[in-house]
């Protein structure tokens, strides 16, 4: 039988786009179909992977064979053996009569199990049986049947990973692969994205009896700017909503914006620009810089602070007003702006937030010294805690008070640092 052209095939099953890669998977669909090899077709969740079971039967000798699709997803585990393989009378509650399973009623046909990696490990090794063998039992019987079925899987797992995790038997794994097929997802199609929408925008409008939409060059070009978690099936979600929806039928990027979500996770449109890469760097480097300056200023405000209770200038009562006082005059905010374009190559280019300061190597030293000064905050506390309870004769009501803390935390510290005998 001669192969038949890759362009019939997608006008036969309504397949969109000149992709390489998705003209690849059909070339291999084509060329597998003839034999009875098994198949495993990977790819993202909506690009349309249930298509290519139906080029494979529809190519193959068995085409006259029954064709019967199986989501093993949404089969509960309990039952899956049963739905697969059939159940005799009486094997278990409910099982009222005996029933055939899908092996069964495929014999000569294609059997297409979509989500195979949800199989539960008790039926891949069953799974795996039929297929090396062509064997499988009934759920409560112990005789042996044949079965010739062609086993075509799908799945959007990453398979490798879950046999390493023991949630898939690697014997399985490369039992189904075969012939591994993999679709690309949408986002690495994006010449194809225009006809896709033009074609459900089309569909749409002559379901409803409305014009169909049209959409601009910019709004192309955004259409083609966004990552499509949900591939093909989003596509077609969103072209029908927006035909339903707007009254206008040009559409713009503004209003093709309005149905883009960009409130969950990796939805963010994907920038292949080079100098982004420049600019983020540039901007850590600016953060940097004003982090070490504010660090300088807390650590110089810190230890000002420390230095004035430690020779009584000032009360513990006064610390939080202090530190409050002193924040609030010395500390600066750090704003970065997410539009500056700037390419910082020399010190002029810096910024006047960043300019207005001295940055040099004693800096970055003397901040690794106030570091190593604050390590020894526990005799400061210590000194502060003896003093405390000098003032007042060794009353600890009144001398944790005087620290702002509770009683049961000034006693801790006394056992802590053995202060017992004050």
């Amino acid at each position: 039988m001669a192969k038949p052209d890759i362009l019939q095939v997608k006008q036969r099953f309504g397949i969109i786009g000149n992709n390489p890669e998705l003209n690849r998977a059909i070339d291999i669909a084509l060329q597998v179909a003839p034999t009875d090899m098994s198949v495993l077709i990977t790819g993202e969740s909506g690009v349309g992977k249930e298509s290519f079971p139906q080029i494979i039967h529809n190519y193959s000798h068995r085409k006259h064979g029954s064709y019967i699709a199986v989501n093993c997803g949404s089969i509960p585990e309990g039952t899956i053996d049963s739905e697969l393989f059939g159940h005799e009378k009486g094997s278990f509650t409910g099982a009222t009569g005996e029933r055939k399973g899908y092996f069964e009623v495929a014999n000569g046909g294609t059997l297409f199990l979509d989500e195979v990696g949800e199989l539960p490990l008790s039926t891949q090794a069953r799974l795996l049986r039929v297929l090396e063998t062509g064997e499988f039992i009934k759920v409560g019987s112990s005789k042996v049947e044949k079965t010739d079925v062609r086993v075509v899987a799908a799945t959007n797992l990453d398979m490798i990973s879950a046999t390493k995790h023991g949630r898939f038997r690697e014997d399985l794994y490369y039992r189904l692969n075969t012939v591994p097929i993999r679709i690309p997802c949408l986002r690495d199609r994006k010449e194809d994205i225009p006809l896709l929408f033009r074609k459900f925008a089309s569909d749409c409008a002559e379901k409803y009896n409305m014009p169909p939409i049209v959409l601009t060059e910019a709004a192309k070009q955004t259409l083609k700017d966004y990552y499509w978690p949900g591939n093909i099936r989003q596509l077609k979600n969103i072209t029908e909503q927006i035909s339903v929806i707007e009254q206008a039928r040009d559409i713009t990027s503004e209003i093709l914006k309005l149905y883009l979500p960009a409130n969950e996770v990796g939805l963010i449109p994907i920038s292949t620009k080079d100098h982004n890469d420049s600019k983020s760097f540039n901007n850590e480097r600016e953060i940097l810089y004003q982090v070490l300056f504010d660090m300088k200023k807390d650590m110089n405000d810190l230890k000002k602070i420390v230095h004035d209770i430690v020779a009584g200038n000032i009360q513990p009562s006064d610390i939080s007003s202090s530190i409050k006082h002193n924040s609030e005059s010395s500390l600066t905010p750090i704003i970065v702006s997410s539009e500056r374009n700037t390419s910082l190559s020399t010190k002029e280019d810096m910024p006047a937030i960043v300019s207005s300061s001295k940055v040099d190597d004693s800096d970055i030293v003397e901040a690794r010294d106030y570091e190593e000064e604050t390590l020894s905050l526990q005799d400061v506390e210590k000194d502060m805690i003896i003093r405390a309870l000098e003032r007042h004769n060794g009353k600890r009501k009144n001398a944790a008070q005087d620290l702002k803390i509770s009683e049961r935390t000034l006693y801790r510290k006394i056992k802590e640092y053995n202060l017992e005998n004050l």
